[in-house]
């Protein structure tokens, strides 16, 4: 899990998703800000409007960045931003239709999430987004990447309204729990695509609590009451300014090198 400044229209030599710096977790951590925002914000106006814009904008930008067969910013990161705001919805849906407590979703997202790696690792003998290079490997890291934003929005659900803490304790928590892979990595040099996707699970409730405490009324987990329209359009601008800026034109990789990331 190294962290570098690795450009995100930078691609490894084979794999056809975004290397792995400093770069990918900022923009990372917008996309979960942004699909947090987004989905409560669209569910506030039309629970319709929420499933039909979520449905629409995986299935529009999943076969946009899957028909590529190769990583272009543009097209990785809309993906990404699409997937959050409908992991979101999976992980509402769950507690708000079926009425299920956000411990019992969390469990049986972690169980899903778990399933999708056992079954990838089982199939493909690796679950390393360095090799990531073939239809049925890119189709095992979305529905991974599909799983872990669930999750993740139902984690942090549980310990802002569950456990109480609110949402910028728990921003500060999960901020901290982020922090340990990395370190654990550092220390030993072992375990990376471990230690990779732990933190990539946990920007997910960072990223949700971070948005929550803006937009969500002080009596809702003292939020700073914004709304979450507005956060999300600041958060989306904000999102769409880094990527066009460090991808550049076209967003494609202008010189693509294996990153030691896992």
């Amino acid at each position: 899990m190294t962290i570098s400044s690795t450009r995100p229209d930078r691609a490894t030599a084979v794999s056809w998703v975004a290397p792995v710096g400093v770069t990918f977790w900022a923009l990372k951590l917008l996309t979960t800000a942004f699909g947090e925002a987004a989905s409560d914000g669209l569910a506030g106006i039309s629970p319709a409007l929420a499933v039909l814009v979520g449905v629409a904008g995986i299935v529009i930008t999943l076969r946009w960045q899957t028909r590529s067969h190769s990583f272009v910013a543009r097209r990785y990161w809309s993906a990404v931003a699409a997937v959050a705001v409908f992991g979101t919805m999976l992980a509402d849906g769950l507690h708000v239709a079926l009425g299920l407590p956000y411990p019992v979703t969390s469990v049986l997202y972690a169980v899903a999430t778990a399933s999708v790696f056992v079954v990838w690792r089982r199939c493909e003998g690796t679950i390393s987004i360095h090799d990531i290079f073939t239809v049925r490997r890119e189709r095992f890291y979305w529905a991974a990447v599909m799983c872990t934003f669930a999750l993740g929005t139902a984690v942090g659900d549980l310990t802002a309204a569950t456990l109480g803490l609110g949402y910028w304790p728990s921003a500060v928590l999960f901020a901290i729990l982020i922090a340990i892979p990395a370190l654990v990595w550092r220390a030993t040099g072992r375990h990376e695509v471990l230690w990779f996707w732990c933190a990539y699970v946990l920007t997910r409730p960072l990223g949700a609590s971070i948005a929550d405490g803006l937009a969500k009324p002080a009596s809702m987990g003292r939020g700073m009451g914004l709304g979450d329209v507005p956060v999300a359009c600041i958060i989306g601008l904000l999102l769409v300014g880094a990527v066009v800026l460090f991808a550049g034109p076209g967003g494609r990789p202008a010189a693509p090198r294996r990153q030691g990331v896992s």
